[in-house]
């Protein structure tokens, strides 16, 4: 065995609370709320990652050395990790490869994934202390991955929405590369909304215009309330509007109630909420998550659908929202051309995967090379549809 990994010992926990918070975040902090602590105890704590739902918690950390006893040392690195049983909530799209894998006579599942469940957000997915290599580091982790993955005959793991640096990283270890684009929005210093609707063309600042006024015209209001004060009431309502989003499409959805109380009461500074009021009736809500400069919009749902409903709750609240607190950007979350006319750009986003079957291995392979060529193409397209006006 190489000497470096040798000094390293890998374990893997059922459960975050294993670990504890004080632990975990002290590697990966609690910029990003959907990599600390108390997100992902909360999920776990609630069933909504559990081997039931799918999502079964077998959280990365590695120690330097032989550690006697774990409660008295520190990690040197974490990362989120889940033995999954299906592809539901991930957001990067396999089931090709499952089915291929069925067809043939193997089995796909169980997989393992580094992923913020139900959250396609791209940020760091490993943490390593800063007072070690974080490549060397990197790279053991890797090695004791597949070592894990090939002595349970597990198939293969999936690293979701990596930073681009980290995702190259990975690449360079061996790992292979996917892309995909969302569509985000970039706060240049706009001073106000309509600052930022000098920057589109004549033709898009009209239409948004049109949308915002309709909206009005039908007498809807907008009630903006920070993590703390939301109420009960207001939670009560915000969950049958989310649940509808999935009802209309004879499904549930993957949250519960009890996660998203858990997460008011366990990190209600980093959660915004804008609801839709007509005619003294909340008819509509979104949930907002947040850091110091950048806003995460993630669940939506109305009582009835409204035109432009969405459009106003969702985004141009979001974006008026950021202005007004200086953020420097807006993730909006999967999918959504019709993002592009209201300022979205769009973006890669990355994913890496280690595909233990050597011949499926090969097949993956040819089929990223052909889906990057589309995604590129795709990307460079959706760009020539921005709104914005030269020099704008």
């Amino acid at each position: 065995m190489d000497k470096q990994e040798s000094i390293y010992t890998a374990h893997f926990l059922e459960s975050v609370s294993l670990l504890g918070a004080n632990k975990w975040n002290g590697l990966t902090g609690t910029h990003n709320p959907f990599t600390r602590y108390e997100f992902l105890h909360e999920l776990e704590k609630t069933g909504c990652t559990s081997e039931k739902s799918g999502w079964q918690p077998f959280h990365f950390v590695l120690y330097e050395g032989l550690p006697v006893s774990l409660e008295d040392e520190l990690p040197v690195a974490v990362m989120p990790l889940y033995l999954k049983t299906n592809s539901w909530g991930e957001y990067v799209f396999d089931w090709s490869w499952a089915n291929a894998y069925q067809s043939h006579g193997y089995d796909y599942y169980p997989k393992l994934v580094t992923a913020a469940p139900f959250t396609p957000s791209q940020s760091q997915r490993i943490f390593v202390a800063d007072s070690h290599d974080r490549e060397a580091i990197v790279s053991v982790i890797v090695k004791k991955l597949i070592e894990k993955a090939e002595s349970c005959n597990i198939s293969s793991w999936h690293v979701l929405f990596p930073q681009q640096e980290e995702s190259a990283s990975l690449t360079r270890l061996g790992l292979k590369s996917r892309i995909a684009t969302q569509f985000h929005w970039y706060n240049r210093d706009y001073e106000s909304f309509p600052h930022f609707l000098e920057m589109l063309s004549s033709r898009k600042r009209k239409s948004i215009k049109r949308e915002r006024r309709q909206i009005l015209e039908q007498g809807f209001q907008f009630l903006i309330t920070e993590g703390p004060e939301i109420s009960d009431q207001q939670w009560d309502e915000f969950y049958r509007f989310y649940q509808s989003t999935y009802l209309v499409r004879g499904m549930q959805g993957y949250l519960k109630e009890s996660l998203f109380r858990g997460l008011a009461q366990s990190m209600p500074e980093q959660i915004m909420m804008v609801n839709a009021i007509l005619e003294g009736q909340n008819t509509a809500g979104a949930l907002f998550f947040k850091n110091s400069d950048k806003l995460f919009g993630r669940y939506w749902g109305a009582l009835a659908d409204y035109q432009f409903l969405h459009f106003e709750t969702c985004y141009y609240q979001g974006q008026e929202y950021a202005i007004a607190n200086q953020l420097q950007s807006f993730d909006s979350g999967a999918q959504g051309e019709h993002k592009i006319q209201r300022g979205f750009e769009p973006i890669f986003t990355y994913s890496n995967h280690w595909i233990g079957h050597e011949g499926f291995s090969l097949a993956i392979d040819r089929f990223l090379q052909e889906e990057r060529s589309h995604v590129e193409s795709y990307q460079h397209e959706a760009k020539g549809l921005l709104p914005f006006r030269q020099g704008g």
